[in-house]
């Protein structure tokens, strides 16, 4: 089964790269229903400009402005969570971390979960291990980082942190009718408006 559903997959990838760029979308008896624009007619978003240290800094005292700085590094705390930002920009990449527990201690059964909610429910947040600690992180290109995005990091970052133990989440996508996606929005609304002038 698995393999028939492989070679399925692979003649689906291989059909549409044949066909190439598609411009027109049919109804479902065949005829033409609307023609898609060509890319250089679409509106241009606004840009922001890119993220660099100095405008995460902004970003960052904006939420905490008690916010400490270290070199390439800023400590501060959302909601008595601390949260450290790293940022490298030869490299071009920046890590929100927050420290979780020891990593003494983890089984194998524990790290299996780990994996797992790496894979479906941390989202863009991840659990990490380093330095003898489990941490909730968020790994990013620093300069093409969007406001909004760093925001989201921080609070799915936060999320994976208390939710560790319980749902392992990010806190962005949450299927049912519970609270967290409330929460997690809220959460984001109220970072938003903090940083909305930067």
């Amino acid at each position: 089964m698995a393999v028939f559903r492989t070679t399925c997959v692979a003649s689906v990838l291989f059909a549409l790269a044949a066909l190439g760029p598609v411009h027109a979308q049919t109804s479902g008896n065949g005829s033409e229903a609307e023609v898609l624009p060509e890319a250089d007619a679409l509106p241009e978003a606004p840009l922001e400009p890119p993220m660099t240290l100095l405008r995460m800094a902004e970003i960052i005292r904006a939420i905490d402005p008690a916010a400490q700085p270290a070199g390439n590094a800023i400590q501060f705390t959302i909601e008595d969570i601390p949260i450290i930002v790293i940022a490298d920009p030869v490299a071009d990449r920046m890590r929100a971390m927050v420290p979780i527990r020891s990593a003494d201690g983890l089984d194998t059964s524990e790290l299996m979960r780990l994996m797992q909610a790496n894979f479906d429910s941390a989202l863009d947040a991840r659990y990490a291990v380093a330095q003898g600690r489990l941490w909730g992180v968020f790994i990013h290109p620093l300069s093409s980082l969007e406001k909004d995005q760093l925001l989201s990091a921080f609070v799915q970052t936060i999320n994976v942190a208390r939710t560790y133990g319980q749902s392992y989440s990010g806190g962005a996508t949450v299927f049912g009718g519970g609270d967290s996606n409330g929460i997690y929005q809220e959460l984001l609304k109220e970072l938003q408006e903090l940083g909305e002038e930067i």
